[in-house]
């Protein structure tokens, strides 16, 4: 109570400093710029999920917890709702949910990186825990560099001014480089010699594979290049924004980025490429400067290719939350109508709901889920158990709040026989998920839920399962259906696939994020994640409606399930009137 209360008070008097500049939601003592009532201009504006007031987001980028505050940095264009002009925008928070805006902390202004100043990452330095960037900075002559800022004042709670190095920048493509494809460094981690300092920046090599290539440092300014990659795939092309930490085989909480051995350590590699997220898990050689996988499963594997999320999901980024002892996870979701619509809207770009991540029982693959916080904002609760959908069934969720709600389902097969069999060698998702959509019968599902429905059912996204069988195996398709979501906006991916892996003798769980214009699903737990942007003319604010649904020839039973109407996120706009200093 006492924590809450000074959290107040340093906010009142923050924002009596700066100024608020606009606001969504209601701080005590500021000032409401911003109507309660939905924007029936902006139906596609979120009320919980993160955004800028306007234009162009997209990386995150540098996200951390220092001093009891959290910061997300971002790409950010301040000019227009398109790509361009890239700089860092800053907001800060004190539970992930609701934000403050500040101004930009890097601005494009030196040669190292007047043409851009591209993603990267934020590290603490000890032992006086000094949190410092790198980041990519896109030159005069065109070469990818990268840089280092620091913070102006560590005094200020929300460090709202950032300083570029004098030595900027501090790695620069040579020898085999190639400038065009070196960018976006990881988080530093130290090794346990408690001195030697690591980063991995993406890179695409002289023989075009994507890799990752290794620097280290004793003093966080003069970098050596390893003379190997740390890692690198012949499958795939060039790896954006790579990211590198470690996970513990049963541990529920997340672990420090420089924890780099132990009982039970794995380590995580990602790499963006291909629009997607992708991840391998593996072990880090600290002495041999590199990182192996695990039963040879690596990136773009025939049968086996992990994503943090099967749907819009890019250019990722994890940290370590010191206070809720979790590695948390931030991803791009990309806008899936067109340019001249973002122009319209006046802004482009969502973040994720912020996930923790954990490594799964069985060590071969991740848990992913939002952050508690997120249910501080759910209303009174709609409940119903043992509910049974049989063939046909089209069940109305009502009580809710349709286009922003959290909803938890979990249903229940009777016994499996008779299942709908796939080829040997379908381990495609998506494609399955193409070709079976929801509105095609099968034995066992579609089942699931409609969201962003309209009341003729004209418009609707389906989140949905199937039970196939493989090879004598069952197995679980989770798909999300954007074919019909509008009547306006046709979506450039009108549909996503995952398979999930759940015994379907058991009960298997589903819970969406619907926010005006994304749905985030979490199928089996956390086991897979497909995220989707639609864009519905009619199935707007008090216009929309969720369903349950089965479409298959069998019954399933809703074992249990809880909605939510989902409160707006809290966000203030800050500007204090001064000029970036750059050094």
């Amino acid at each position: 109570m006492e924590r809450s209360v000074i959290k107040v008070v340093l906010l009142h008097i923050i924002l009596t400093s700066y100024g608020v500049r606009s606001v969504r939601g209601s701080y005590k003592h500021r000032n409401i710029l911003e109507e309660q009532q939905p924007n029936q201009e902006q139906p596609y504006r979120t009320g919980f999920h993160f955004q800028p007031p306007k234009n162009w987001m997209n990386d995150p980028n540098g996200p951390m917890y220092y001093n009891g505050v959290y910061h997300l940095f971002y790409q950010y264009n301040p000019y227009a709702a398109i790509w361009g002009n890239i700089s860092w925008a800053h907001s800060v928070s004190y539970n992930l949910i609701d934000w403050i805006h500040l101004e930009p902390a890097i601005i494009p202004s030196e040669p190292y990186d007047i043409k851009g100043c591209w993603s990267g990452s934020a590290t603490i330095l000890p032992p006086e825990k000094k949190p410092v960037i790198l980041y990519t900075g896109d030159t005069f002559s065109g070469q990818q560099v990268q840089n280092l800022a620091t913070p102006k004042n560590l005094s200020d709670p929300f460090l709202i001014e950032w300083v570029k190095s004098p030595h900027n920048p501090l790695m620069v493509p040579y020898n085999d480089i190639n400038p065009n494809f070196f960018r976006d460094p990881t988080t530093a981690w130290r090794k346990s010699d408690n001195k030697t300092w690591c980063v991995i920046v993406g890179n695409q090599n002289s023989d075009g594979f994507g890799a990752a290539i290794l620097y280290t440092s004793d003093d966080f300014v003069s970098w050596r290049r390893s003379d190997k990659p740390f890692h690198f795939s012949k499958k795939t092309k060039m790896w954006e924004c790579p990211d590198f930490y470690p996970v513990i085989n049963g541990e529920k909480n997340g672990v420090d980025t420089s924890v780099v051995n132990g009982v039970g350590v794995r380590h995580v590699l990602k790499a963006s490429f291909n629009d997607h997220d992708y991840y391998v898990i593996g072990k880090y050689d600290e002495k041999g400067d590199g990182f192996s996988v695990l039963d040879d499963v690596d990136f773009m594997d025939d049968e086996v290719q992990l994503r943090y999320d099967y749907g819009l999901f890019y250019a990722s980024k994890t940290f370590y939350d010191e206070a809720k002892k979790l590695r948390v996870l931030w991803g791009w979701v990309a806008e899936a109508d067109s340019q001249s619509d973002d122009v319209g809207k006046g802004w482009s770009g969502l973040q994720s709901m912020p996930r923790s991540i954990l490594l799964d029982k069985n060590g071969k693959r991740l848990i992913q889920w939002p952050i508690e916080e997120v249910e501080k904002l759910r209303g009174k609760k709609v409940a119903l158990e043992n509910k049974e959908l049989t063939s046909g069934t089209l069940f109305e969720i009502s009580g809710l709040t349709a286009s922003q709600a959290d909803v938890e389902v979990s249903f229940r097969l009777p016994n499996l026989k008779g299942v709908d069999s796939i080829d040997e060698k379908s381990f495609d998702p998506q494609l399955l998920c193409r070709q079976m959509d929801a509105s095609v019968k099968g034995v066992f599902g579609p089942f699931g839920l409609l969201v962003f429905a309209s009341e003729d059912l004209t418009e609707k996204t389906a989140v949905f399962f199937r039970i196939l069988q493989r090879n004598e195996k069952y197995v679980v398709l989770m798909c999300s259906d954007q074919s019909r979501s509008s009547l306006k906006t046709h979506v450039k991916d009108a549909i996503f696939g995952s398979f999930l892996d759940v015994d379907p003798n058991r009960e298997i769980s589903l819970r969406t994020l619907i926010d005006h214009s994304i749905v985030e699903s979490f199928g089996g737990k956390g086991k897979s994640c497909i995220t989707a942007r639609v864009y519905p003319k009619l199935a707007v604010f008090e216009n929309s409606h969720i369903y349950a649904f089965n479409n298959g020839t069998t019954s399933v039973t809703i074992s249990r399930l809880g909605g939510w109407s989902m409160k707006k996120a809290q966000i203030a706009e800050l500007h204090k009137r001064r000029k970036p200093t750059f050094t």
